[in-house]
């Protein structure tokens, strides 16, 4: 990745639009904490609670439980607006009502810069992406264009949520082409937020939750640098 641009900081508002609690924390929230830290606004859209997340825990159980480790999750890097859509977790439907709903999030916070992840069917040979990050991944991106179009949604007009035109669509991709540096400090803070989702990430493994949270963080923050696909 020696050879990625250095991504656009001649922006104020962003708005990440993520399927599940976690998202955020697993790639890009080193690059929010620097930018938070710079005086930039940066809100968090999650499609669903993660109800489904853990295995064991009913879903009843499971979406307050993940929704506060989200909230935690947000204050550990300076997010203060967070909103969920409370979309069936495992079965997000791509299509008209989920990109409505985007389109609607995005007219609402009016961002320059948004930010979703991986909307392709794989991750890398013999990864398969998951069914919510391509459904959300693509209506993100579909989205951004219905936002900006009376035409599309014209409802949203009659909620008084404006056309907005974005500058930027930011993907953590494995296509990277624009880098984010990112300092110790905003790393610090991306893995005591990870580290936040204590419940989901005891679920995953037996190693402690300090350790999965750093070494993620260290995985996607090598170089001192958060990697995004940048279009517009």
């Amino acid at each position: 990745m020696s050879e990625l641009l250095e991504f656009p900081q001649d922006w104020q508002r962003a708005l990440v639009i993520v399927a599940h609690p976690d998202d955020p924390e697993y790639g890009m929230a080193a690059a929010v904490a620097e930018w938070i830290a710079a005086g930039k606004h940066v809100s968090y859209v999650l499609a669903t609670r993660g109800e489904a997340g853990i295995a064991g825990l009913a879903p009843e159980e499971s979406a307050p439980l993940r929704s506060m480790e989200q909230e935690n999750a947000c204050a550990r890097v300076g997010v203060t607006d967070l909103d969920f859509l409370d979309h069936p977790d495992g079965r997000i439907e791509e299509g008209i009502a989920l990109r409505r709903d985007f389109a609607r999030e995005i007219r609402r916070v009016r961002p320059d810069l948004i930010l979703t992840l991986n909307h392709r069917d794989e991750w890398g040979p013999g990864q398969w992406n998951s069914a919510d990050h391509r459904a959300v991944g693509r209506a993100v991106l579909d989205a951004v264009g219905d936002a900006d179009n009376e035409w599309i949604f014209p409802e949203l007009l009659a909620e008084g949520l404006p056309r907005h035109k974005a500058r930027w669509v930011a993907i953590m991709s494995p296509a990277p082409t624009h880098a984010q540096a990112v300092s110790q400090q905003s790393i610090d803070k991306a893995v005591a937020s990870l580290a936040e989702h204590q419940q989901y990430l005891m679920a995953l493994s037996d190693e402690s939750v300090v350790d999965q949270a750093r070494k993620q963080t260290e995985r996607v923050t090598a170089g001192g640098r958060v990697a995004f696909e940048l279009y517009g």
